[in-house]
């Protein structure tokens, strides 16, 4: 592991084979074989797994994990969220509770997404998938279908509501 001039680490935090630039603040992670940008803000309660690649002024916040994905300079993943093969663009957000559905049960996808893009919260991103330039996901979609750049796309069910339910249940 490097650790870059002026970079803050800890408390609580694990490193193997990383390399930590400059500026950069790591606090209650666990990463193993990542690169961390200058600047980055990591942590708490972060896992980098192998193939974690954080460029200059990332932040990915509490409870996120990231494995063998590229998030680049300016981009936020702030909490929530599991980030897996994915290259995520500059400056991107990615909303609480995101989800990247990588993996079939046989075989694991890429998801990418562009500069700008903003993931609303609680969306599930189905792999093989594109979410171009600043794209807009609507929070709680399930996204399926690749996203054009500048356009929205939310996916969702109708919202049933059946009234008394619970006590017809019961009967």
């Amino acid at each position: 592991t490097v650790i870059e001039e002026d970079a803050v680490i800890g408390p609580q935090t694990s490193l193997e084979n990383c390399n930590v630039g400059r500026g950069a603040e790591v606090i209650n992670t666990v990463a193993k074989d990542a690169q961390i940008g200058d600047g980055c803000t990591i942590g708490p309660f972060c896992y980098l797994r192998p193939g974690t690649k954080l460029d200059t002024g990332v932040k990915v916040g509490d409870f996120v994990e990231i494995k063998n994905s590229w998030i680049e300079a300016g981009a936020k993943v702030p909490h929530l969220s599991y980030i897996g093969d994915t290259h995520v663009g500059k400056s991107a957000n990615i909303g609480a509770g995101t989800i990247t559905c990588n993996y079939d049960g046989t075989k694991k996808h890429p998801t990418k997404i562009g500069d700008h893009a903003f993931i609303g919260s609680n969306t599930n991103l189905v792999a093989p998938l594109e979410v171009g330039e600043y794209a807009v996901t609507g929070a709680g979609s399930t996204i399926t279908k690749n996203v054009p750049a500048k356009a929205l796309a939310v996916e969702r069910g109708q919202q049933i509501i059946k009234e008394h339910w619970y006590r017809e249940k019961i009967k």
